[in-house]
């Protein structure tokens, strides 16, 4: 493998953390998907009830532990305003306003997408590789999951 194969590796391993947590964070977001897809069926069938009810399902995934993946500005920026557009979603729904509530279903949409880029961004420049002549030994190769690693 080259020099960048083992990059890539180390950045993949550096990525997985606390396997529990990761796992409970997953099973979150994936929470968060179903809702949100109720949500977006509830705009398309005009069920305000539906969209109310799993909008409030999504603002009490967003106040778990398992939430708060980052401790940084943009990380609670990017939640803030999920909220907000949860918030204003849930609001629309019971004022029966479905162009208010599909506007707040693409806003809420948007902070997802933006925090997901954070979220993914952040932890690439976390990783802590090795730096100097040692992070192209073959040794430092073998931690990162090269298995057969070459020399330039």
């Amino acid at each position: 493998m080259t020099l960048t194969c083992a990059v890539v590796a180390a950045v993949v391993s550096g990525l997985a953390g606390d396997d529990r947590s990761d796992e409970k964070t997953s099973k979150l977001m994936r929470k968060k998907l179903e809702h949100a897809q109720k949500v977006l069926e509830g705009v398309a069938l005009k069920d305000f009830d539906l969209i109310a009810r799993h909008g409030e399902e999504l603002m009490l995934l967003s106040q778990q532990a398992e939430w708060h993946v980052l401790k940084t500005p943009r990380y609670e920026v990017s939640s803030n305003e999920f909220r907000r557009s949860v918030d204003e979603l849930i609001q629309k729904a019971k004022d029966k306003n479905l162009d208010g509530a599909a506007l707040s279903y693409v806003e809420m949409t948007l902070a997802c997408v933006k925090c997901h880029k954070h979220v993914r961004e952040a932890r690439m420049t976390r990783l802590d590789l090795p730096t100097g002549p040692e992070s192209f030994s073959a040794e430092a190769s073998l931690r990162a999951g090269d298995v057969r690693p070459t020399v330039p």
